[in-house]
């Protein structure tokens, strides 16, 4: 069994290879220190857990976070209101043209109606009525003068008619010249076919003996021949 080298009462000093197993020692000491007895497992654990690390706050953060999200609820915000301004503005621009085109119908409506009475009242003046007698025949065919630039005054072709005819549209002469020729004066003016036919105004009747046509006729030729029926004194 050799010495212990660490028997007291001795001092000898320490070669190389006794410091180096010192050294060993030691080592494996520390080892010791940081390990546990490994389990039958062959798991090797640790004495000792590694400290936590602490998580530094800082509220400079958390005020720029909530800067950035309330920015963005903003702009979000203000978008949402651009748009309902834009929908409403649209509404508006909708309820307004509709308005102006309820306007623009009810003006065509109304100027229609117009138009309408209008012509209701032309037509009435056109079928305007006369009585069927001398009276009526001549105030009728003054009308009717009237649209063709004809002259004669209602007393102008009262007066003639009473010498020709004394107011009957029938009347026929058979006894003057033109009667002796072949061609008798006939109607309220006594004017003959062919004199009838040259100076007849459209849209009156054919009919010689037609009164109003008869004296539209007349009171043509008169104008022709004589400025006017109101001048006319006798046979012509």
């Amino acid at each position: 069994m050799p010495k212990n080298i660490f028997t007291r009462g001795h001092s000898r000093p320490l070669n190389r290879t006794h410091k180096l197993a010192i050294a060993g020692v030691g080592t494996l000491g520390a080892a010791a220190v940081a390990l546990t007895a490994v389990p039958a497992s062959g798991q090797t654990t640790t004495s000792e857990a590694a400290p936590t690390a602490k998580v530094a706050y800082s509220t400079e953060q958390i005020q720029d976070v909530h800067a950035g999200v309330t920015g963005q609820l903003a702009g979000a915000g203000q978008k949402v209101a651009s748009i309902e301004a834009k929908q409403e503005a649209a509404t508006k621009a909708t309820a307004k043209k509709a308005t102006a085109e309820k306007a623009v119908e009810k003006r065509a409506a109304k100027e229609t109606a117009s138009r309408s009475a209008k012509r209701v009242e032309a037509k009435q003046v056109s079928t305007k009525s006369y009585s069927d007698n001398l009276d009526g025949w001549i105030r009728e065919a003054r009308d009717i003068m009237k649209k063709h630039g004809i002259p004669g005054t209602y007393e102008g072709i009262h007066r003639n008619i009473m010498r020709e005819s004394s107011g009957n549209p029938k009347a026929i002469n058979d006894w003057d010249i033109n009667a002796i020729n072949g061609i008798p004066s006939k109607g309220l003016l006594q004017v003959i076919p062919p004199t009838f036919e040259a100076y007849h105004v459209p849209g009156t009747s054919k009919n010689i003996y037609d009164p109003v046509a008869n004296i539209v006729a007349a009171c043509n030729y008169a104008a022709d021949k004589y400025g006017t029926m109101d001048n006319v004194d006798s046979a012509y």
